[in-house]
């Protein structure tokens, strides 16, 4: 078994990456006549060049939606913004709210109300940066090894964190949605910490982009009749809407952006 590290054996994994295709490792090494250590060496080069997404047993191709939040941020943020403006009358004063780690979430800081008694706890680096610069709101922040791709600390420690709280209200990012597989991540340590917030949370929101509806993720977060209101773009079409609705969830319709 030849453990050499061609650039040509890199450069195909990183085409059929780039076309869309996820891979394993033990797939690749049987293709190969390579050790599953080579092939993962391999997987986690193109990982450090920012080309894969690194997950058990493989590789997935970086989408705008499984890409790390931090490049995120700034991306379709006049459509987050919306979707927060929507979703902020649902917070009621004195509420204990969790911002799960998502750009969407990350666009509902400057919109929380002012002088509402809120406290945020937050599993996201980012959020928290966001939240500590405003004076009038409170800040918990679940601690663990932070998932650079994630952007926030997922592991079992913070499950655990989780698991201890009483929140009134979640707000849970979703890289996928739909009415019949319901809330899903790409991550499974991101869905099974999500699950977490959900079972500890009293009133659960979804701000979801119309994007999240044509994604596909491996690892279910709940069904939408678990989540208690769906926050959709205005031109999410009709018919999705009221599949959401007979799935069991509210929905609420954002406003145009004034600025898409």
């Amino acid at each position: 078994m030849n453990d050499d590290i061609p650039l040509s054996r890199r450069d195909e994994i990183a085409r059929r990456l780039a076309n869309g295709q996820p891979v394993g490792a033990v797939a690749l090494a049987a293709e190969f006549d390579i050790s599953e250590d080579a092939i993962r060496r391999d997987l986690r080069a193109l990982a450090a060049e920012g080309l894969c997404r690194r997950v058990y047993g493989g590789a997935l191709p970086i989408t705008p939606a499984s890409a790390p939040m931090a490049s995120r941020l700034d991306t379709a943020f006049a459509q987050k913004s919306a979707l927060a403006r929507a979703a902020v009358p649902f917070i009621q004063r004195g509420e204990l709210l969790f911002l799960d780690s998502g750009s969407t979430n990350f666009a509902l800081v400057d919109l929380l109300p002012e002088d509402a008694d809120i406290t945020v706890a937050t599993n996201s680096v980012d959020i928290a940066a966001a939240v500590l610069r405003r004076s009038d709101i409170g800040l918990l922040v679940i601690g663990g090894a932070v998932d650079p791709a994630v952007g926030g600390c997922v592991d079992a420690s913070a499950v655990q964190n989780v698991m201890r709280m009483n929140i009134d209200r979640c707000f849970i990012g979703s890289c996928a949605i739909s009415p019949n597989s319901g809330i899903s991540a790409f991550d499974l340590a991101d869905a099974t910490f999500k699950r977490a917030v959900l079972a500890a949370s009293e009133h659960s929101v979804v701000l979801a982009l119309s994007e999240k509806f044509d994604n596909r993720a491996a690892h279910k977060v709940g069904a939408i009749k678990e989540i208690e209101c769906v926050v959709v773009e205005h031109d999410l079409p009709r018919a999705q809407r009221v599949a959401l609705s007979k799935a069991g969830a509210s929905v609420v319709q954002a406003q145009e952006p004034a600025n898409p």
